[in-house]
Order: C-alpha cells, then structure tokens, then sequence
C-alpha cells in the first residue's frame, strides 16, 4: 500500500520543483535523478506518496485500517497539543516566558532540520520558500510571544476557552481577504456559529468567581490576542504559501521562528535563558520520580517535541487520512482536555456557568466548521480544499495551499 505522505512528483530536470513530501519519504531525496514508480524501491523504502487531499482515498481495501491511522493521529494531536498549555504553566514557575520559548522552538528546530538540511543538499527545496514563509513566520512570532504569556498570569483552561476566539478572527480575515468565502460566510447557520463563540467566549471570560481584573484580565486579554495571532497566521500561511508542501513550509517557517524566539531570549530572557539549565537533573517531583524518567529540562525539551514537532505531522497525517472536516473538529475539544487536566494538576476550578459558555463556544466552532463542509461538499473538490479560504488552523491552511500552483 502507498504511504500516506511519501508521492512525489518525478524530479524535474530543470531544477527543484514543488513536489509534496513528507517526513517519512526523506529516503526520496537519495534517488534524485531516478524517476518514481508505484512500488519502486530506494534503499529499503522509496513510494511515490500522497498530499493531504489525495490521502484519503489510499489503500483499497485497507481504507479501514488507513482510518484507523486517522483516528489515532488526530487523538495524538488532540493529546499533544492539549499538553502544552499545561507545560506551560507548569514551567511558569521556573523559567521566564523568553526562556521557555527560546528554548522550546530552539529545540524543535532540531527536529524539523533534516527537512531543510536535505532539501538543500538536494535541491529540492521550492523555488521561494524563504521568501514565502517569512510573513508566516513573522506573524507565528508574535501570536506564539502573547500565547507563552498567558499561562503566567491565568490558569490553562480558561486561557484555552479564550482563545476558541481564534476562529472569529479567522471569519473576518476570510472575509476582507478572500470574496469567495463571502458566500459561506454570509449563511445564517454560519453567523449563528459566530454567534455562539462570541457568546460562548464572552461568558467563560465574565462568568468566573469574580470578574477579571489585574493579573488576570491581562491574561484573558493576551490569550484572544493570541486566538488572533493564530487566525493570522493561518491566514498567512494560506496566502502566501502557494504551492508549497505543507511539511516543508513547517519546517522553514519553524526555522525562521526558532531564530526569532533564541534571539529575544538571549535579549530579553533572564541571564539569557541560562535559568533553563538549572532544570537539568532536577526532579519533576517526589511522587513522579518512578514514573517520569524525566528530569524538569527533559520536559521542557519533550513539551517542544509533542507541541511544535510531533502535533503537527500527527495532525497533517489526520487530515490526510479524515480530512479537514473531522479533524479539526475533533481537535475542538482541548479546552476540555486542558481543563479536565489543570483542575487535575493544578487545581483550576471553573464555575458551572463557565463550563456551559465554554461548551457553548465549541459548539459554535462546530457548527462553523460544519456549515462550512456542508457547503463545499458539492464541489468536486480534494479533501483539505474544503476549507481553502477559511482554514481553522495554520495545518489545514497549509494542506490546502500545498494543492495550488505557486
């Protein structure tokens, strides 16, 4: 059977071409020169394979088993990137926030780098790429500089609950920047799901013990300008990245990002991010020593890994494998996840009306991202184009620019 992430166009002789690849095909780029064939081997390994809106319809008869794939990588991504805002606070009491991104995106770089690497050595990286990712990058800075300061200041779940605010962003950017998602937009089921995420938003934020103030509203307020950031930078990537592989735009605008982030850590972190260091055979605690191999820097290593690496191939596989529609919307439901487990950890107790705003907003999220596909499905369009113009997230941004001429 193909796998899911690993065809490519035959190599063109004229010079690197925009060919789709991903981080399991990196043997491709030993046979430059050779022509793909179905089945045709390069070492141990070599297949042609599929961008994220072919994937879906791989495998024949093992279509089940392919889904069953999806299922386990979108939960992967589910489960890492609910992970990270509880890394984050957990860390808050130990190292500043320029450290702890410094030293994150830094690290998972490393990860990403032999996409880069490779792709040089073999020119196989597309014409424009670093040109293409800069703005990306740019704008992935900022919303990943306001998304670190909000667990300083609140607690995981309400920040996660404030941040669903993301996809409202994403509505009014479409708007202004595509017109032919002017038509989905204007749907009054579609409004209606707006509707709810500012309610829904609006009310987790209001409806706590007492009314943000200080500290806290300042959080609050970093995390929907983070929600922000995040609906730009999936624009971003949607409009610049044309033509782009989406593995290969993570990996440069990753780069791009991992200088940015080290560079404001040794100006702006404590003793340049020296502080990191110290957590290096320090335990995560008495009662985690048998369970946790890890000492604290491990896991701030690991939470770069799971977070910036891992989540996003493991959520790229999922919406090759269930397509945009399902896997965004069962990556939805971190903000229970994030909560479930900070009222576990660190004993955040959201009121009942909290929880009901909060699911209220998901529910607005769903109803968008429905209304959305119902809308496109009588397009002969792949997969991930369904949601081109209005992607709700950089992933699904990305795997739906990969599909387009530069």
């Amino acid at each position: 059977m193909v796998g899911p992430l690993e065809r490519s166009a035959p190599p063109d002789a004229a010079g690197p071409t925009r060919g789709a690849w991903g981080p399991l095909s990196f043997c491709r780029l030993r046979c430059a020169g050779r022509r793909a064939v179905p089945g045709a081997a390069c070492g141990s390994a070599y297949a042609p394979g599929l961008m994220a809106s072919d994937a879906v319809q791989a495998g024949g008869g093992g279509e089940g088993g392919a889904r069953w794939i999806g299922v386990l990588s979108v939960v992967m991504a589910l489960v890492g990137w609910s992970s990270i805002p509880l890394f984050l606070k957990h860390f808050a009491g130990l190292i500043d926030p320029w450290t702890s991104n410094g030293w994150r995106y830094g690290f998972s770089a490393l990860f990403w780098s032999p996409v880069v690497v490779l792709g040089l050595a073999h020119r196989r990286l597309p014409r424009g790429i670093w040109r293409a990712a800069l703005w990306p990058s740019v704008i992935n800075c900022v919303a990943q500089t306001l998304f670190v300061w909000a667990p300083y200041l609140i607690d995981p779940g309400l920040m996660t609950f404030g941040m669903r605010s993301n996809i409202v962003f994403t509505t009014v950017g479409a708007a202004l920047l595509f017109p032919s998602e002017r038509r989905v937009i204007r749907a009054p089921a579609f409004l209606c799901g707006v509707m709810l995420v500012v309610v829904g938003t609006t009310g987790t934020v209001l409806l706590g013990h007492s009314l943000p103030a200080g500290a806290t509203l300042t959080g609050v307020l970093l995390a929907v300008s983070a929600g922000a950031g995040y609906a730009a930078y999936a624009l971003a990537v949607r409009h610049w990245m044309h033509g782009i592989n989406a593995i290969q735009a993570f990996a440069v605008i990753s780069l791009y990002t991992a200088v940015c982030m080290v560079a404001m850590m040794l100006i702006l972190g404590e003793q340049a991010g020296a502080p990191a260091l110290k957590l290096i055979g320090q335990p995560l605690g008495e009662g985690a020593r048998g369970v946790f191999p890890l000492d604290q820097f491990g896991m701030l290593l690991l939470s770069s890994l799971i977070g910036i690496a891992l989540g996003h191939v493991a959520y790229y596989y999922a919406i090759a494998k269930l397509g945009v529609a399902v896997s965004s919307g069962v990556v939805q439901l971190q903000p229970f996840f994030v909560s479930l487990a900070s009222l576990a950890i660190f004993g955040e107790q959201l009121t009942a009306l909290q929880w009901a705003c909060g699911s209220v907003a998901v529910v607005g999220a769903t109803v968008i991202l429905f209304v959305q596909h119902l809308m496109r499905a009588p397009a002969p369009a792949p997969a991930a184009s369904e949601f081109a113009e209005l992607p709700p997230d950089h992933v699904a941004a990305a795997a739906a620019s990969e599909q387009e001429p530069a």
